[in-house]
C-alpha cells in the first residue's frame, strides 16, 4: 500500500470510475476515502446521464447494471404554467438519447467492479493530507486505525468533492475561484412509488418543481423552496399537496403518492476552481466545480473528466505522452464552462427568483415562448442539454 502509480483522492463515483479505467489500461492505483463504503452509498445524488456518459460505462465495461435497471428516454419536458409543454428533444435533434440511472446504483456498481478486480480501496482515512505536488513524487499521508500511512505515487487525482482537501492543496495564489450563489433551495423526496413519467420541469408561479425517476418503481421529486427552509416544517403530505398545485391538473393526477425513503434540502451553487492542474495534483468532479442541478450536469461533467484523465495517464505511462496531461485543464474547463452556462440559463429560466419584478417575469415568458416557436432555438437547447462530445 505504500507505492502506487496513481492515488486517488475520494471513493466516490469519479474516484472509483477513475479506478477502474485506469485497471483497464494496467496502471495501478489506489482510493483513499475518509468515508466509509456503507456513507458514501448513502448518499442521493443525480440520476440522469447524458449518452457520453453512458458510452463510457458502457465502453469500460461498467454498464450492464444501467442499461438493465437504468431508462432511456428522448429528453426532458418543460412545463410552464398556463403555455404548451415544451420537450427538450435531444433524440431528434441530436439523435442522442437520455438515460436516468441513479449515482447511487452507479457507484454501487463501481464498487463491486473493483473489488472483483481486486481494486484497492482505503476506507476510514483520516487527516489525509497531499505533499510535494510540483515534484516528480508527490506523496499522500493519512491514518488509519491509530496508523500513520505515507503513499508514494506518480500523480494524484483529487476526486474528492466540493469539501474535500485536494483543491485546498492548491495554493490560494495559483487557485482562481468563479462562484454564484441562488436565493433558494431545492427540497426533494424519494419515494417507492411508480414515476409519472419522463423527467418534467414545471416553471409556476409558486416556485419550479421536477418530476424525475431512478427506476420503474422508484421517484424522485423536487419543489423550489426557500434557503431558511426545514425538513421537519415539510411532512410528507405537505409536499405532496405543494408538489401537485406546482404542475397542471392532469400531471398532479398521475403522481403516485407514498411515503418518503428520504427527505433533503439542497442549496443551488455554481462554483469553477482554475486551473484543474497544480503541479502532480489533478482535479476531476466537484473538487473543481459545482452546477445547479437544474441542468443535470452534475454527474455528467464528473465522468468527462474523468474521462479525459485516465486518457492522459494512459498516455503518458503506456506512450509517453505528456500532451494530454498537459492540455487537460484547459480540455476540461471548456466542457465545464459550456456546463456551467447552460445550467445557470435553465436555472434562471424555471425558477422564480425573490427580486423578479413584472418585466423579468414577462421576459423569460417571451424566452419561453420563443423555445416553443423557434426549430433553431429548440435545437441549441437540445445540443446542450444531450452534452457536447468530448473532444478528441
Amino acid at each position: 500500500m505504500r507505492r502506487t502509480q496513481v492515488a486517488i483522492i475520494g471513493g466516490g463515483p469519479a474516484g472509483l470510475l477513475l479506478s477502474h479505467l485506469l485497471h483497464r489500461h494496467g496502471i495501478d492505483s489506489v482510493v483513499i476515502e475518509r468515508q466509509t463504503k456503507a456513507y458514501v452509498l448513502k448518499r442521493i445524488r443525480a440520476g440522469v446521464l447524458e449518452f457520453g456518459s453512458v458510452q463510457v460505462l458502457r465502453d469500460s465495461g461498467a454498464g450492464e447494471r444501467m442499461d438493465r435497471e437504468g431508462h432511456a428516454h428522448d429528453g426532458s419536458w418543460i412545463i410552464w404554467q398556463d403555455r404548451d409543454p415544451f420537450l427538450i428533444d435531444t433524440k431528434t435533434h441530436t439523435g442522442k438519447p437520455m438515460w436516468s440511472h441513479g449515482q447511487t446504483a452507479i457507484t454501487e456498481e463501481l464498487y463491486r467492479i473493483r473489488e472483483r478486480d481486486g481494486g484497492r480501496i482505503v476506507e476510514e482515512a483520516e487527516n489525509v493530507q497531499l505533499h510535494d505536488l510540483t515534484t516528480p513524487a508527490p506523496k499522500v499521508t493519512y491514518e488509519r486505525g491509530g496508523a500513520a500511512v505515507t503513499l508514494e505515487c506518480d500523480f494524484i487525482a483529487g476526486c474528492d468533492g466540493f469539501h474535500g482537501v485536494s483543491r485546498q492543496s492548491i495554493p490560494k495564489s495559483v487557485l482562481r475561484i468563479f462562484e454564484r450563489a441562488y436565493p433558494f433551495g431545492w427540497l426533494g423526496i424519494m419515494s417507492e412509488t411508480p414515476p409519472v413519467g419522463d423527467v418534467i420541469y414545471a416553471r409556476h408561479e409558486r416556485g419550479f418543481a421536477l418530476a424525475s425517476l431512478r427506476n420503474p418503481v422508484l421517484s424522485r421529486y423536487y419543489i423550489q423552496c426557500s434557503l431558511d427552509t426545514r425538513i421537519e416544517d415539510w411532512p410528507d403530505d405537505k409536499f405532496w399537496d405543494e408538489l401537485k398545485r406546482r404542475f397542471p391538473d392532469d400531471i398532479g393526477a398521475k403522481i403516485v403518492t407514498g411515503p418518503s425513503i428520504e427527505k433533503s434540502i439542497a442549496p443551488l451553487r455554481s462554483f469553477v476552481a482554475e486551473p484543474m492542474r497544480y503541479g502532480r495534483l489533478f482535479l476531476a468532479g466537484d473538487a473543481a466545480h459545482i452546477v445547479p442541478p437544474t441542468g443535470a450536469k452534475g454527474l455528467n461533467l464528473a465522468i468527462s473528466d474523468v474521462f479525459y484523465l485516465q486518457r492522459a495517464f494512459a498516455a503518458h505511462f503506456l506512450k509517453g505522452d505528456d500532451r494530454y496531461l498537459e492540455n487537460y485543464s484547459d480540455m476540461a474547463l471548456r466542457r465545464v464552462w459550456a456546463s456551467e452556462r447552460f445550467s445557470w440559463w435553465l436555472t434562471k429560466l424555471l425558477h422564480v427568483f425573490p427580486d423578479d419584478d413584472a418585466f423579468e417575469t414577462r421576459v423569460k415568458l417571451s424566452e419561453f415562448d420563443h423555445l416553443l416557436r423557434s426549430n433553431h432555438a429548440a435545437a441549441m437547447v437540445a445540443e446542450q442539454y444531450a452534452g457536447l462530445p468530448f473532444e478528441s
